[in-house]
């Protein structure tokens, strides 16, 4: 009967470890891409080629409010997001943009498509990159 004790008494505290760890984990895996600037390397796989290297794409996400903002090139852009990080699920949700024309209006639309697209991401070290299902990756960041 002791050993019963025993053993169930180790199995709740095997239990409490692994839950807290999970919930750490969804902690950092949330602060690994909130509050921080992540500027655009690469669109459908390919290195973005700007002709003005100072409008380089970016946004950030903030957590108050759930809001990501961020400047696509040329034209300012911002609205709400959805985030799951223990899943690594994410949703960008359609917001508002300034309409400037610009020099680089195909990274720009481009990248506005990929951001609306995504529906998961991935962190590797400073490089964010944001999916599709199982999709070839839609745009990567690293952190600026």
């Amino acid at each position: 009967m002791r050993s019963l004790y025993y053993y169930l008494s180790a199995l709740v505290v095997a239990t409490f470890l692994v839950v807290s760890c999970k919930t750490q984990n969804a902690q950092k895996a949330t602060t690994d891409i909130t509050g921080k600037t992540w500027k655009l390397t690469e669109l459908n796989g390919k290195p973005i080629e700007l002709k003005n290297p100072k409008n380089n794409p970016y946004f950030k996400l903030e957590m108050d409010g759930m809001r990501y903002q961020g400047h696509a090139g040329c034209n300012g852009l911002g609205g709400t997001f959805e985030i799951q990080p223990d899943i690594m699920r994410i949703k960008f949700n359609q917001g508002m943009s300034t309409k400037m024309a610009c020099e680089d209006l195909d990274i720009e639309n481009q990248f506005t498509k990929a951001i609306l697209a995504a529906d998961n991401y991935s962190v590797n070290g400073n490089t964010l990159t944001l999916n599709k299902a199982r999709m070839a990756p839609l745009a990567k960041f690293v952190l600026q």
